[in-house]
């Protein structure tokens, strides 16, 4: 099988959680012929819980703090490809990223592996078998368009 091509393509738009507060929706680009292949068929969500400041956002060192730990995520996954972050939800007081992965056991050593060098972390994991990508689908439900719209989804 040729090698998967995963993109670093991504987008953002504005949605609301269901008690109106402003939730940042950031999606990866992912290609048909990859959510096809039944390769990444194990979809892991990672809850970071933290005190809203400003809007429900993270307050500035929390921000840097989770930019430091997404960047390492990032890299440690393009240069090992087990698991794709495919969106990011940030507000109302969490930071979800949402991973589809090869394999959960190795998803698991290679995440701790990356989160090591960090202080412990307010996170949760949660994991289930998504083969059809829906947690993917509906996210990509809140893409705002090319054609200018300025739709706020709710989530």
């Amino acid at each position: 099988m040729a090698k998967l091509r995963i993109p670093d393509e991504w987008w953002t738009a504005p949605a609301e959680s269901d008690n109106g507060e402003l939730i940042l929706v950031t999606g990866r680009k992912i290609p048909d012929e990859i959510i096809s292949s039944g390769i990444f068929n194990d979809r892991i969500e990672v809850t970071w819980s933290y005190t809203p400041a400003d809007k429900g956002m993270p307050d500035d060192a929390t921000s840097t703090l989770m930019e430091q730990v997404h960047e390492a995520l990032a890299a440690e996954f393009k240069k090992d490809p087990v698991a794709i972050i495919t969106g990011i939800y940030t507000g109302a007081g969490e930071r979800n990223w949402v991973f589809y992965t090869r394999s959960t056991h190795i998803f698991n050593r290679k995440f701790n592996e990356i989160l090591a060098p960090f202080p412990i972390l307010p996170i949760t994991i949660y994991a289930e078998k998504d083969p059809e990508w829906n947690e993917y689908r509906e996210m990509r439900l809140t893409e705002i368009s090319d054609d200018g719209g300025d739709d706020v989804s709710t989530l």
